[in-house]
């Protein structure tokens, strides 16, 4: 039977510090994870267990600690705030059974979370998240005697990782100015700290740990990453790179302060690996993310995967087959050959890596994909509406047919449900612009949520606002 306060979704469980995200409920979900452990894997092999800069998290992960310690099952804590790709690499790496990441990533301040991590370094597949929900308020049984808990720094693996995987030598001798910006979560000094070492010019903000993280949610998308976009222009930066609160995703700003949206991130890291390193494999994409990932792989040859919203699709097609590169919206990008997992670190450090070998700034970067794959632009918008609504919305969007012209007056060409209602349509705009993006938009309610996402791609930032006020009003029936 379902927990009415818990419930692991895409990436894990996520709730409102001290509503439902109590320590009651913490040690609910850690027993769930233990019991899976037990059931479905070596216990012997360990659990790790990390946490980010948030209110509470180092004694929310002591708690899981000590509940699947209880049972048997020997932790390794992180020692400090640690970032999520990291707690992966040391699951990976040390070979344990699991992982619990206490983190509630990009959400507002008062937010909390659960992830887990299973033993190959990403997040559990879909049928893993499936067995652990199984497993809410059963009870466990107790060992004899508790399993050791010992503190682990979980970083200086990772960290040799991802200076290994980015050709640091060229960044160092590349000249290029970057702004970087930690948005107060667990990237903490991380980026910092590399260009201090290898001498590469720079200025950092909001490193320090606030878990209020004030004026802004911990997500690197506008407005929330304004900070970092003035920093790059006073400061006569060549880009910024942001991560977010526990430092899997990127986000970026160009020379000019402008905001490089991940879908752009994903599609210049896609395209310099496709050109400059020819590594095997295929592309996969979430259904909310842009198009233009379709045609750098169609050019080079790749299949190209469409799958459901969350990384944890990524993963799986990892788990299966050569993937050369897998993405989402909320910029989440992962290599195979370094984890099946996203990793906002790493993916800044190869961002700098890719203007060094271009000897371009990201700005210029972003315009000569803009000019040789059609211009493609993105939106987002996040409507907090209560669940009738909600619904309502989306029965409403799946009844609507093709040559219907319910979103901004453009007639609807096709319908696809794979996550969500997604209509591509009929934009008069395209025929003005040579080898112009498709045009679609994207209703998506969220299962855990009072909350609905609205996502649009087409040729123009005007299509893109017109396009998405037009969403608003069909999603609150206006």
């Amino acid at each position: 039977m379902p927990h009415p306060q818990i419930k692991f979704g895409t990436d894990g469980w996520r709730g409102v510090i001290a509503d439902d995200f109590t320590f009651a409920n913490v040690r609910i979900a850690a027993a769930a994870i233990a019991a899976y452990i037990h059931a479905k894997e070596d216990p012997a092999k360990g659990l790790c267990i990390g946490y980010d800069t948030r209110f509470g998290s180092k004694a929310f992960a002591r708690a899981c600690a000590e509940v699947a310690a209880a049972t048997g099952i020997p932790v390794l804590l992180a020692n400090d705030i640690t970032p999520t790709p990291a707690l992966s690499y040391g699951v990976r790496g040390l070979g344990a059974a699991g992982g619990i990441m206490i983190t509630s990533s990009h959400n507002p301040a008062r937010w909390n979370g659960v992830k887990y991590k299973a033993w190959y370094g990403g997040s559990g597949k879909p049928s893993i998240m499936a067995e652990i929900d199984s497993f809410l308020g059963k009870p466990v049984a107790k060992a004899a005697k508790p399993a050791a808990i010992e503190e682990h720094d979980f970083l200086p693996a990772y960290l040799k990782a991802i200076e290994s995987f980015a050709d640091l030598g060229l960044i160092a001798k590349s000249g290029l100015k970057f702004a970087i910006d930690s948005m107060y979560g667990a990237g903490r000094t991380i980026l910092s700290d590399i260009f201090t070492r290898i001498g590469v010019d720079h200025i950092q903000i909001r490193g320090n740990v606030d878990p209020l993280f004030p004026g802004i949610n911990p997500e690197p998308i506008e407005p929330h990453i304004r900070a970092l976009q003035d920093a790059v222009v006073a400061n006569g930066c060549h880009a910024g790179l942001c991560t977010d609160g526990d430092a899997d995703r990127i986000g970026a700003a160009d020379e000019h302060g402008n905001f490089v949206d991940p879908h752009k991130i994903f599609s210049v890291l896609l395209s310099w690996v496709l050109r400059r390193k020819g590594w095997p494999g295929a592309v996969t994409r979430a259904f909310n993310t842009t198009k233009m990932v379709d045609r750098i792989a169609k050019k080079h040859g790749r299949e190209l995967i469409e799958h459901g919203i969350g990384f944890k699709f990524v993963c799986d097609y990892m788990l299966e087959r050569e993937i050369v590169m897998g993405g989402e919206e909320s910029g989440g990008i992962g290599f195979q050959r370094h984890l099946p997992e996203r990793d906002g670190l790493l993916n800044a450090l190869l961002l700098a890596n890719v203007m060094a070998e271009e000897r371009k700034t990201l700005g210029r970067l972003v315009a000569d994909l803009q000019e040789e794959y059609g211009e493609h632009q993105y939106g987002r918008i996040d409507l907090h509406i209560p669940d009738g609504i909600k619904n309502g919305a989306i029965a409403r969007a799946r009844a609507l047919q093709p040559g219907d012209s319910a979103i901004a007056g453009m007639p609807i060409l096709r319908q696809e449900t794979l996550d969500g209602v997604k209509f591509y349509l009929d934009n008069p705009e395209a025929a003005t612009k040579p080898n112009a993006a498709e045009t679609w938009i994207l209703f998506r309610a969220s299962g855990t949520e009072p909350l609905m996402r609205i996502y649009t791609e087409s040729v123009s930032k005007e299509a893109v606002a017109k396009l998405l006020e037009s969403g608003r009003d069909f999603a609150l029936g206006t």
